[in-house]
């Protein structure tokens, strides 16, 4: 057992409401706090010197000051790939849109064609120094979708290769099958292509334990609200659980995500006032995405309205080589914040506590008695001071199921 402390400020992110507007009153800091963990486990939060009154165990001194809170969990990334499309941005920046640059060659299938030519070893490699990158930024439990490979052989070789990461590296990885990115071009027609998916992969993917959620982009050059309608429900009575990338460009995916129960509706740029409405009244997660409307130079999702109708709301940083290659959750955050008036709560809890319940995973995302010992500090006095810096100001200290995986200077 192991008492760690003095913190300045302990942010427990306990007992938050899962929907609607929260208050930076909501956040009940405790001061001068400490937490025992136990066989990686939090055993307790409280007030350092009351915790250190008759503790027996050993105590991991934290010097200076430093404000403790949950992992970073990051609900929607495609970090699994290889190659860069740094000549897609110079098109985007130039004035191309990415539609207008996917039907040229590149985009999507430009990245499908640089994973299929990479090895595991290759890919294995690359995820495993990116998962090195979200762990200085205070990401301790990420979501990784395949949908670069397209094929039966290539999905699985993607999906085998973020197990392994998973099994290798300190951050927690959840799998997500995403072979519904887009249509192939060994393939003629959306029906053939989801046909072959879902009687050729999926079943491998259950068998191999590869993947538990799987996902499918409903949009223009994707594939359609009845396209997905079928494939989903296809999924959920194989077991799966399912997301949808959802009104980017064009809207139809959230109002689908609601009717057939989907975990998340991610993107939401497009979403409208009528849609807001459904998801509000369904248990479907918001999750909203600002890499990608940086990435693209595109509005970015209607997060405060989205709060205000009642919905849960999650910031996810879609990490990928195309639309949003920078990848770095606690800018993203902060500057989504910023342009939608999010409260530092708000904020908090859209990539801890809320993100965590968006994946499933209660057992993270709060620092309570039972959860994982994921935790994060920054070397500052004050919580306000995180976001303050917009990205600037990063983790001194991460620790991964009660032990330092990272600090400052390693």
């Amino acid at each position: 057992m192991k008492l760690i402390g003095p913190f300045s400020q302990i942010l427990p992110l306990v007992g938050l409401p899962d929907k609607g507007p929260l208050s930076d009153t909501d956040l009940n800091a405790i001061y001068d706090g400490g937490i025992i963990i136990d066989n990686g486990r939090i055993v307790s939060v409280g007030a350092f010197n009351e915790l250190k009154k008759g503790f027996a165990g050993d105590v991991e001194e934290v010097e200076g000051v430093s404000v403790l809170i949950p992992g970073f969990v990051d609900t929607h990334t495609h970090i699994c790939f290889a190659g860069s499309r740094a000549g897609d941005y110079a098109k985007r920046v130039a004035g191309k849109s990415y539609l207008e640059i996917a039907k040229e060659g590149g985009g999507i299938l430009d990245t499908v064609k640089k994973t299929r030519a990479a090895s595991e070893e290759d890919l294995f490699v690359h995820t495993m120094a990116v998962c090195d990158q979200l762990l200085a930024l205070g990401v301790t439990t990420c979501e990784v979708k395949s949908g670069y490979g397209l094929t039966v052989d290539e999905e699985l070789k993607m999906l085998r290769v973020i197990k392994m990461v998973n099994e290798e590296h300190s951050v927690d990885i959840v799998a997500s099958c995403l072979a519904a990115h887009i249509i192939p071009p060994e393939y003629s027609d959306a029906k053939s292509y989801l046909s072959d998916v879902e009687n050729n992969l999926l079943p491998v993917v259950k068998d191999e334990s590869l993947a538990s959620r799987v996902d499918i982009f409903v949009e223009e050059g994707a594939f359609s609200v009845e396209e997905a309608r079928s494939y989903l429900l296809t999924a959920k009575n194989l077991g799966f659980s399912f997301v949808i990338h959802a009104d980017q460009f064009t809207s139809g995916g959230s109002a689908l995500a609601c009717e057939v129960g989907a975990k998340s509706a991610d993107h939401l740029e497009v979403i409208t006032d009528e849609d807001i409405k459904k998801l509000a009244e369904s248990d479907v997660v918001a999750t909203v995405l600002p890499g990608a409307s940086l990435g693209l130079g595109i509005g970015f999702a209607p997060a405060r309205k989205l709060l205000d109708a009642g919905c849960s709301v999650v910031v996810a940083s879609d990490y990928n080589p195309g639309s949003a290659p920078m990848g770095n959750l606690l800018m993203q955050a902060a500057v989504m914040g910023a342009q939608q008036k999010l409260s530092t709560a708000e904020t908090l809890a859209a990539i801890t506590c809320r993100a965590a319940k968006a994946l499933d995973l209660p057992n993270r995302g709060e620092l309570r008695e039972g959860n994982i010992a994921d935790f994060i500090s920054f070397p500052c006095a004050d919580y306000q001071q995180i976001f303050y810096y917009q990205g600037q100001m990063l983790p001194n200290r991460v620790w991964k199921k009660g032990e330092v995986v990272w600090y400052e200077g390693i």
